[in-house]
């Protein structure tokens, strides 16, 4: 009888074995109701099984599940509760682990040390340190899970204290404190550590050269890595990521060329690289070479095409991305919210907006100040507004976002109204908030509400003045003619601390077009010729000038030096977008679009309307020495007015017709847009480089100020 139950014995032991290690299995690949039925099947349960179970609910979780099963366990033993404080810390539940820390009937150190990595997994310090020098023996690991807290909030100097006072310090505690006196840039005292290791493994290697990489110092790092015994993919990476870092991007090239083993990691540092320096084909080769791809490689192509102005390659890639399955990440998504704020794509932008919302993103300050950006450049400012007032708490990059968005629409008493309003609430404006407010004193002619705020800036705010606020005041002394005053304030400007720049220039040199100020004109153009003397925008200006005052002689020398510095004017374009899709025109007669023929005969019809509205057209916005009828011609062919006759016939009754110009709009195309909103009964949008244009009825909302 006793030999036949042996044999029993080693069966059933073995079954009870297989059964555990299945159950452990199920809970690792999250089928907890499987590893659940195994264990209910059980005809003998074990205190291994019931921790195995308990740990499983736990690892999938489910911690209500996991404590009913502990309560209904028929004994106990330390290591059952220590799996319980286990669980509850690994689901961030460090307030129940301490109850039943507590509660034990007896503790050994790994109850101890549980409960301190708990409180230090949570930043809870304080309460790790005082429960640490209450363990009645410890062990290594429990010196070093506290030394590593100590690491964690910055107190490297207390580490040390602690790390002296270890009977006994492996590799871990040397790797940790290497860490942290990296992470204060005290190199050689990590580096002392370091060399006075009996044994390291490639994580100590690899902590050391994080050390130099983010330190600054490359090519000690280099040193050393090619000195490791061995090197892991972490290795590899943190030295690749070392030169993208610190832009050098060609050592980064040539190691990257010689991983062996091409982490995604890896690929996304280098793609992020490359693409920062604008090598765009470059990222997308390594993009396309990547067997295994995860979000933040799709975000960091994506990212790469939007930095260089590749928008829609970076649409279509975000299109793509969600095809294969990839759930858009934030830094996807706000990438592509810019896309669509440069092009003005609202529709699309209006689809990222939802996906944003789904996945409750929205609910993130700086993605809603994005969004309000969106909506703003693209037209939409009452949908900007019911962004930004869906938050109760907002911070200054948000009221920022609205003040110039309001700003740049021209509606100067509503911006100044939200400045005021965020003032009283002690939100501290900085020095983008005045930048808004001053641009929009200048765009709707506040000139004393301009000069109380500027000179408030320093005087009530704190803020000093920089190079960007003198420009605005230009501009707004300027846009009123007050040119004497506008010059005075460039001639006065602190030298020590800002200067007049191209920016400041450039705002009175359009005064002074504006105002047909030409011996003023001339010392602006100059200096800017001095400043950028690639910059086509000087001598267009001035030839202008020159044109409306007949001295065509001076034009064409203007126009010999352009030549003879290779200085190109930059080419008016337009564009509009229809049913997702971005059409751009270029002025001339040669538009090279698929629907050309039908877009002349809307202009054709158009200009015999605008002539019965008593359009005439004004030829002193063309640059060249014409007869009146090549002028009309010109004028005619301007990218605005084809992209507004092609958004006549595409953009549905009823929809605002949007537009956006790389220029500013010329005077000749702002009063034929005005009539053409007239006489079709549209609304038209346009965004030129500085600013809105809301034309309606016959009138634009700039009320011809601009």
């Amino acid at each position: 009888m006793q030999f036949r139950l042996v044999p029993y014995r080693i069966y059933c032991t073995s079954v009870a074995i297989s059964s555990t290690s299945q159950i452990s299995q199920y809970a690792r690949i999250g089928q907890i109701e499987n590893a659940r039925r195994l264990f209910d099947q059980m005809p003998c349960k074990s205190i291994v099984d019931w921790n195995s179970i308990v740990a499983g609910y736990f690892q999938n979780s489910r911690p209500r599940e996991a404590r009913i099963l502990f309560d209904r366990m028929p004994e106990k033993n330390t290591v059952s509760w220590n799996g319980l404080i286990s669980g509850y810390i690994k689901n961030g539940m460090v307030t129940e682990a301490r109850k039943i820390f507590d509660m034990m009937p007896e503790r050994n150190v790994v109850s101890w040390t549980v409960m301190v990595r708990g409180y230090v997994q949570e930043g809870m310090i304080s309460e790790a340190e005082s429960l640490f020098w209450k363990i009645p023996e410890k062990n290594v690991v429990s010196w070093t899970v506290m030394l590593g807290g100590l690491i964690q909030e910055g107190r490297v100097d207390e580490a040390r204290q602690l790390f002296d006072m270890m009977p006994e310090k492996d590799v871990v505690a040397r790797t940790s404190m290497i860490g942290g006196y990296c992470q204060k840039g005290r190199l050689a005292e990590a580096r002392e550590i370091f060399d006075e290791m009996p044994r390291r493994n490639v994580i100590t290697w690899t902590a050391m050269i994080s050390g130099y990489v983010h330190n600054q110092r490359v090519d000690v790092a280099r040193k050393l890595f090619e000195v490791m015994p061995e090197k892991n993919e972490v290795s590899w990476t943190a030295m690749l990521i070392g030169y993208i870092q610190w832009g050098r991007i060609k050592e980064a090239s040539e190691l990257f060329e010689a991983m062996p083993v091409k982490s995604i990691v890896a690929c996304n540092a280098m793609i992020l690289g490359i693409g920062q320096k604008g090598e765009v084909a470059k990222a997308r080769w390594v993009f396309d070479q990547m067997s295994e791809k995860d979000d933040v490689t799709w975000s960091a192509m994506i990212k790469a095409y939007e930095r260089k102005g590749f928008e829609l390659e970076a649409l279509n890639l975000f299109d793509v991305m969600q095809r294969e399955g990839f759930r858009p990440n934030v830094p996807s998504l706000i990438s592509v919210l810019c896309i669509c704020a440069s092009l003005a794509n609202l529709d699309y932008g209006k689809q990222v907006h939802a996906q944003l919302v789904r996945s409750q993103f929205d609910l993130d300050a700086y993605v809603a100040s994005v969004l309000i950006t969106m909506y703003v450049k693209c037209g939409n400012l009452v949908k900007a507004k019911l962004v930004f007032d869906r938050f109760a708490l907002k911070d200054t990059v948000m009221w920022n976002s609205i003040i110039t968005g309001y700003a740049q629409h021209g509606l100067g008493e509503e911006a100044l109204q939200i400045f005021h309003e965020m003032c009283s609430l002690n939100i501290l404006p900085d020095d983008v908030t005045f930048v808004g407010v001053l641009s929009a004193c200048s765009y709707t002619g506040k000139v004393k509400e301009g000069h109380e705020i500027f000179e408030s800036m320093n005087s009530k705010y704190q803020v000093e003045p920089k190079t960007a606020h003198y420009a605005c005041m230009v501009d707004l002394l300027g846009r009123a003619g007050q040119l004497t005053e506008a010059m005075s304030l460039i001639e006065n400007m602190p030298d020590l601390r800002v200067e007049a720049d191209a920016i400041v220039w450039g705002a009175f040199l359009g005064a002074c077009r504006t105002h047909m100020k030409l011996d003023l004109a001339e010392v602006a153009a100059k200096k800017l010729v001095q400043l950028e003397p690639e910059n086509s925008g000087p001598y267009i200006l001035l030839s202008n000038i020159y044109a409306s005052k007949g001295k065509w002689s001076d034009v064409a020398d203007l126009r010999r030096k352009m030549r003879a510095r290779r200085v190109r004017k930059s080419p008016g374009c337009s564009w509009i977008e229809v049913e997702k899709n971005v059409h751009m025109f270029t002025g001339g007669d040669s538009m090279g679009h698929p629907e050309q023929e039908i877009i002349m005969r809307m202009l054709e019809r158009l200009s015999g309307l605008l002539k019965e509205a008593g359009y005439c057209p004004d030829g002193s916005f063309v640059l060249h020495d014409m007869d009146e009828e090549e002028k009309v011609h010109s004028l005619r062919y301007h990218s605005e007015k084809l992209a507004v006759a092609y958004g006549l016939l595409k953009v549905p009754e009823g929809r605002p017709i949007r537009v956006m110009k790389n220029l500013r709009v010329c005077g000749d195309c702002h009063s034929a847009i005005k009539l053409m909103a007239k006489v079709t009964g549209r609304e038209i949008i346009l965004r030129d480089a500085n600013r809105f244009h809301h034309f309606k009825d016959g009138l634009c909302s700039c009320r011809d100020y601009w």
